[in-house]
Protein backbone atom coordinates (compact mmCIF):
# COMPACT_ATOMS: atom_id res chain seq x y z
CA UNK A 1 0.00 0.00 0.00
CA UNK A 2 1.90 2.94 -1.11
CA UNK A 3 1.06 6.44 1.24
CA UNK A 4 -1.68 7.95 -1.02
CA UNK A 5 -3.69 4.38 -0.73
CA UNK A 6 -3.08 4.48 2.69
CA UNK A 7 -4.76 8.03 2.86
CA UNK A 8 -7.46 7.32 0.94
CA UNK A 9 -7.90 3.95 2.78
CA UNK A 10 -7.51 4.88 6.26
CA UNK A 11 -7.73 8.40 6.11
CA UNK A 12 -10.25 9.08 8.78
CA UNK A 13 -8.55 6.76 11.34
CA UNK A 14 -4.83 8.01 10.79
CA UNK A 15 -5.66 11.63 9.61
CA UNK A 16 -3.70 13.96 11.63
CA UNK A 17 -1.16 11.35 12.56
CA UNK A 18 2.09 10.19 11.52
CA UNK A 19 2.11 6.48 10.76
CA UNK A 20 5.11 3.80 11.19
CA UNK A 21 4.99 0.85 8.85
CA UNK A 22 7.26 -2.13 9.05
CA UNK A 23 9.67 -1.07 6.19
CA UNK A 24 9.29 0.66 2.77
CA UNK A 25 8.13 -3.06 0.94
CA UNK A 26 5.93 -4.18 4.25
CA UNK A 27 3.33 -1.52 4.42
CA UNK A 28 1.90 -2.60 7.50
CA UNK A 29 1.06 -0.25 10.11
CA UNK A 30 2.45 -0.95 13.17
CA UNK A 31 2.35 2.33 15.25
CA UNK A 32 0.92 5.46 14.74
CA UNK A 33 0.31 9.03 16.91
CA UNK A 34 1.29 12.48 16.93
CA UNK A 35 5.03 12.32 17.76
CA UNK A 36 6.96 10.55 15.08
CA UNK A 37 10.10 9.91 17.58
CA UNK A 38 7.42 7.93 19.71
CA UNK A 39 5.60 6.31 16.69
CA UNK A 40 9.50 5.28 15.57
CA UNK A 41 10.55 4.15 18.82
CA UNK A 42 7.28 1.94 19.19
CA UNK A 43 7.68 0.37 15.78
CA UNK A 44 10.97 -0.95 16.21
CA UNK A 45 10.13 -2.35 19.97
CA UNK A 46 7.62 -4.09 17.93
CA UNK A 47 10.15 -5.37 15.93
CA UNK A 48 9.83 -3.04 12.59
CA UNK A 49 13.72 -3.43 11.60
CA UNK A 50 13.64 -0.40 9.04
CA UNK A 51 9.93 1.56 9.75
CA UNK A 52 8.94 4.07 7.46
CA UNK A 53 7.11 7.50 9.19
CA UNK A 54 4.69 8.81 7.16
CA UNK A 55 2.47 11.49 8.07
CA UNK A 56 -1.41 11.36 7.01
CA UNK A 57 -2.99 14.53 6.47
CA UNK A 58 -6.43 15.09 7.34
CA UNK A 59 -9.02 15.25 5.29
CA UNK A 60 -9.85 18.18 3.31
CA UNK A 61 -5.81 19.62 4.40
CA UNK A 62 -3.33 20.98 1.85
CA UNK A 63 -0.27 19.38 1.09
CA UNK A 64 2.96 19.49 -0.37
CA UNK A 65 5.67 16.55 -1.27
Amino acid sequence: MSANALIKADGKKYGGKYVATRSIRDRRVVSSGDDPSKVLSEAKAKGAGDPVIIYVPKRGMTYLF
